[in-house]
């Protein structure tokens, strides 16, 4: 058997009326009480909340003022950043594209990570507001190892399609074969060898620089596929 629903009425008679009426006053007299006691807790309380609302301000205001610190020792030891072949020698892959990063933003690129699984031939992704954008393909190698044609053609089919980028870039500490040099130059995929890059990082001549990266236009980017 269901549950019957509550049904409100109206009062009946002057009786009911005026009862209904002493309830109505009552409930609103507590609510007066109530808003009152809560009005005198915070004149009360006040000195207490301010402090409270100063004392976070001053967090949030260290903790910026902390993070702008740090943002510029950071760009002020990029500018400066110069790494040895020896140290790049010693790092794993993945340092290895960090440190490609670190040396794009301190040409003035703002410059991200992005190796990993099904990364599609680009390792740092870096943009600048005149040259456009670059795709770094990061191939550490051990002393002596040399990087073959099949990179090039890898950048060359994803670079532009998958990126958008302006300009493709193969990077390594050691060599290149003769044919992917010579691909590559045909083609347009840029390449950084190990001389190259003692050039760039040891010494802090800007990539854009002795890669003849010049100001984006068409002709730069006339060689992405679409």
């Amino acid at each position: 058997m269901g549950r019957k629903r509550l049904r409100l009425r109206r009062p009946r008679g002057a009786a009911e009326i005026l009862s209904a009426a002493v309830v109505a006053l009552a409930v609103l007299a507590l609510a007066v009480r109530t808003a009152a006691a809560a009005v005198g807790a915070l004149k009360d309380a006040w000195p207490f909340l301010l402090a409270v609302v100063l004392l976070a301000g001053a967090v949030g205001a260290w903790r910026v003022a902390r993070a702008v610190a740090g943002r510029r020792r950071d760009a002020e030891r990029l500018a400066t950043l110069r790494i040895a072949l020896a140290e790049f020698d010693a790092m794993d892959d993945r340092q290895f594209e960090y440190a490609l990063r670190d040396l794009l933003v301190r040409d003035g690129w703002s410059a991200r990570r992005v190796g990993g699984g099904g990364d599609q031939a680009a390792d740092v992704i870096g943009d600048h507001t005149q040259r456009g954008r670059i795709v770094l393909q990061a191939k550490h190698t051990r002393v002596g190892g040399k990087v073959g044609s099949s990179v090039m053609y890898a950048v060359k089919g994803t670079a532009g399609p998958a990126h958008r980028a302006d300009y493709g870039v193969v990077v390594t500490n050691g060599t290149f074969t003769r044919d992917a040099m010579a691909w590559g130059d045909r083609h347009g995929v840029h390449w950084v060898d190990r001389d190259r890059l003692r050039r760039w990082a040891e010494n802090g001549t800007a990539l854009h620089e002795f890669l003849g990266l010049s100001a984006r236009s068409r002709r730069a980017r006339s060689w992405r596929v679409a």
